[in-house]
């Protein structure tokens, strides 16, 4: 079981634009059942974790319809509209003290913080983040949410290409001292 940050990139380094979309990332190109796909990696995933704003889009852009089976944690201070039937858990606070909550309903598969960043950036802050997946698409968008808002050291373990995209799989290295230029003699 692990924790993962699974998401797209544009090359600048935003998951979405300073209006929450994603248009940019639905125009490219890419084999659903190619090298580092969502399909693939969404078998083993047993729960998930994301934002407001992640989840109102995805509420926006599936037309109201709630598409996941697995337990999901959707981290916010304000309401949201839960579709009925789904296995869907409104949190506040710190994501440690819901991370042991979050790995029992996975059932020894991982789990997947969905978005934004900054949760993600929070699950590291914690120790928590094991992995961190993205797949980059041939696009700038100048501003928007940033990837990771974080400064954290990554081993690259896979890298590869689906059509239009560059995918890296990263190990967050935990732990590490960090060495900066002036540190160096």
């Amino acid at each position: 079981m692990a924790t993962h940050y699974y998401t797209a990139s544009s090359l600048d380094g935003f998951i979405a634009t300073t209006e929450h979309s994603l248009d940019w990332l639905l125009k490219q190109e890419i084999d659903e059942d190619g090298p580092m796909s969502y399909a693939a990696f969404e078998k083993n995933v047993g729960a998930l974790a994301m934002g407001a704003s992640t989840f109102e889009w995805v509420m926006r852009h599936e037309d109201g319809r709630w598409g996941y089976t697995q337990p999901t944690w959707v981290f916010t201070h304000r309401d949201v509209m839960l579709p009925t039937g789904a296995d869907i858990r409104v949190a506040q606070g710190d994501v440690a003290e819901l991370h042991r909550e979050m790995v029992e309903a996975a059932a020894g598969r991982d789990l997947w913080v969905v978005g934004g960043g900054d949760l993600a950036g929070q699950f590291a802050d914690a120790g928590l983040l094991d992995e961190v997946w993205v797949q980059y698409a041939p696009v700038t968008l100048g501003s928007g949410a940033p990837l990771l808002p974080r400064a954290l050291d990554l081993e690259l373990v896979e890298v590869a290409r689906n059509r239009s995209f560059l995918c890296g799989r990263y190990r967050v290295l935990k732990g590490q001292a960090r060495v900066g230029l002036d540190s160096i003699e």
